[in-house]
């Protein structure tokens, strides 16, 4: 049966962590990263009959869900991978903060590029870890390779990596991604790379790269997050995995997460498998869905004078330049004119904004034209 995208389903009174920011208030949600469609059929299925057997006891990662992975990283990316590497984890988040404390020592730096996903921005401190930032190209979001360069200091050791690129929705291609596996390389930096969105590449003719398969340097030196969690919108079931070929760093990241990051869910486990194991119709339907939901706020944005927007290559998020509305806060401005979203300071770029695409078009059609209601400061 096709999905049905178009069904508006009703989150408020859930608890839901998008919706309740604005109980109340005549404002649609379209900020934190989740969709607003159902879960896929069979990953409720299996949620199912994991609660009908009633037992909700610790659970271990099952090892059909072990397979599963390894088959699905084997099919959709070329990668080979061998089930000791995996750490399961309970949120992508974690991985970012465990990854920063697992590298180096108490004040050495941890590098990443701007605009970015705000836990890459945070983690480093919350890790007694320094951050140094570099931005990437303003309009193409591609590496600056020559400020990289600049940026390192004999203390740098680690570089974090948003691939896919969050917020710009960017799909590095595998010429860019070579030279910054050399670059890691050369500099003796871990590579931590969050590829949670690799699941949503929209360009039928682009292909995501998994930066730990170019080679079995930088394979031994990265810590690739992934989770099923974006793709099938089971972001509050909490699962996640961190790849780690090197045994060394392996036991690394396992020596700073013990007593103080729990285990995946039992709930959790279920549903990463049904996803990764069952739903490539789903997933394909989903897909189809987002481009034409894509097609949209393209056509939205170029409507108005002053909002610009990143080409969008993959994820359900939108990143639009403001800039040119001469406002000190545009969240603010887009708030009063009944739209929420995420505001660009928290990624490390004033003066941009974030739109989450992933929901039904009546939803996105509404947002839309609130949105074309802000007109430039002055106009």
């Amino acid at each position: 049966m096709q999905p049905d995208f178009d069904e508006v389903v009703d989150r408020r009174d859930t608890a839901s962590d998008k919706w309740d920011c604005y109980a109340g208030r005549d404002v649609i949600p379209m900020w934190v990263a989740d969709m607003d469609f159902r879960a896929p059929p069979p990953v409720l299925e299996a949620l199912h009959r994991r609660v009908e057997h009633g037992v909700f006891g610790y659970t271990n990662p099952p090892a059909e869900l072990t397979d599963v992975t390894c088959a699905m990283l084997a099919e959709h990316f070329g990668w080979s991978v061998e089930p000791e590497w995996f750490v399961w984890l309970p949120g992508l988040v974690p991985g970012l903060h465990l990854a920063a404390a697992a590298v180096g020592e108490e004040g050495d730096e941890v590098v990443t590029m701007t605009p970015v996903y705000p836990p890459f921005l945070q983690a480093p401190a919350r890790a007694r870890r320094s951050l140094v930032t570099v931005a990437l190209h303003d309009r193409s979001g591609a590496i600056d390779f020559a400020a990289l360069e600049q940026a390192l200091t004999p203390r740098s050791r680690a570089l974090m990596l948003c691939s896919p690129q969050n917020p710009t929705g960017r799909v590095y291609r595998r010429d860019e991604l070579e030279r910054l596996a050399e670059f890691c390389v050369r500099h003796d930096l871990v590579l931590i790379s969050d590829e949670i969105h690799a699941g949503l590449v929209l360009e039928p003719d682009v292909q995501h790269c998994v930066t730990a398969t170019l080679g079995p340097e930088i394979a031994r030196r990265s810590i690739t997050l992934l989770a099923p969690s974006k793709t099938y919108n089971i972001a509050g079931l909490g699962c996640s995995l961190a790849v780690i070929p090197d045994p060394w760093l392996r036991r690394r990241l396992r020596a700073v997460r013990a007593g103080f990051v729990p285990g995946v869910n039992t709930l959790g486990y279920t549903a990463a498998t049904a996803a990764w194991r069952d739903c490539a119709d789903w997933h394909a339907a989903l897909i189809d869905y987002l481009r034409g939901n894509r097609e949209r706020v393209r056509a939205a944005v170029a409507e108005h004078p002053a909002l610009h927007m990143h080409p969008g290559e993959a994820t359900y998020l939108a990143w639009i330049d403001c800039r040119d509305l001469g406002l000190d806060d545009p969240v603010a401005a887009f708030e009063a004119a009944g739209v929420g979203l995420s505001d660009g300071r928290a990624f490390g770029a004033p003066g941009f904004v974030r739109l989450n695409f992933g929901c039904p078009r009546a939803t996105l059609d509404e947002g839309l034209r609130r949105l074309l209601r802000v007109a430039p400061c002055g106009s």
